[in-house]
């Protein structure tokens, strides 16, 4: 197994597997018996972990098929598929009416996620109320010690507007308020998840299921987000994962997208971090 990939502010997978004996089908794989050609998806890095372990299993099963996936966010994978620069655009909110209406776009739900703020593990502030947060995204609280922690600066972090994390996180926790012109722009979640790992006094937001020990999330009006309060709704700072084609899917896309749909698409879903539709 050959996997290749670069990051940037485009995060690229692009993975060539070989197959090898003894790797048995499994049947919501037995769609692409047979298939030969590129697969090439972009959008949303929410959408990477999944993306790259539905792609893996398929390559595996049949070499004749090469999928690459790129990141770049929820705005730029509705326009590239749009212009048909890719087959698949992921987002992680649904595409407007005028951007349908421009391209022609198909949309498929295949997960539910939340958004959670997130701090450093060393920092002892984890608790805020819904107002805090705004104040200190807006520019109005400046210093942990103003919440109890440290007498050190809120470093904040963010996404920027193409992002559909940005936006759930903008719509559903920060009120569609102000977001201080000194916050750190960051390119992805995976790079979001790292400034907060990296900067002890760091306030930015992650994909819950992008949360790991290496960065800790913080409650919200006495509501902790994770995968269970997302599921029962306590926790509404959530959305959905999409994949977006031109037009109806079809061909590869199309039987990529109903793999995402199947038991076990569904199931990675689950073990990445994610709420599962079906």
């Amino acid at each position: 197994m050959k996997i290749h990939f670069s990051l940037g502010k485009w995060v690229i997978f692009i993975a060539t597997i070989i197959l090898t004996a003894g790797i048995s089908s499994a049947s919501d794989l037995d769609a692409f018996k047979g298939e030969k050609g590129i697969l090439r998806i972009s959008g949303g890095t929410a959408h990477i972990p999944v993306m790259k372990e539905a792609a893996k299993r398929i390559m595996a099963f049949n070499s004749d098929i090469q999928i690459t996936i790129a990141g770049g966010g929820s705005g730029a994978g509705i326009k590239q598929v749009g212009e048909g620069l890719v087959n698949i655009g992921n987002s992680g909110r649904k595409a407007t009416e005028t951007e349908i209406a421009k391209y022609g776009l198909s949309i498929y739900k295949w997960a539910i996620d939340g958004v959670a703020a997130v701090v450093n593990p060393q920092n002892t502030v984890k608790k805020l109320s819904v107002k805090e947060l705004q104040d200190i995204y807006a520019g109005n609280i400046t210093n942990w010690k103003a919440l109890g922690g440290d007498d050190r600066s809120v470093n904040i972090y963010t996404r920027d507007k193409s992002s559909g994390t940005r936006e759930v996180f903008w719509k559903k926790a920060l009120g569609k308020g102000d977001i201080s012109g000194k916050a750190n722009f960051v390119a992805s979640n995976g790079a979001m998840k790292s400034a907060v790992t990296n900067d002890p006094y760091a306030l930015g937001y992650v994909s819950v299921g992008y949360i790991d020990n290496t960065v800790a999330p913080v409650t919200l009006d006495n509501v902790t987000p994770s995968l269970a309060t997302v599921k029962t709704g306590d926790y509404k700072v959530a959305r959905g994962l999409f994949s977006n084609t031109k037009g109806e899917a079809c061909g590869l896309a199309k039987k990529f997208i109903e793999y995402l749909l199947s038991p076990e698409g569904q199931k990675i879903v689950g073990e990445k971090g994610f709420i599962p539709v079906k």
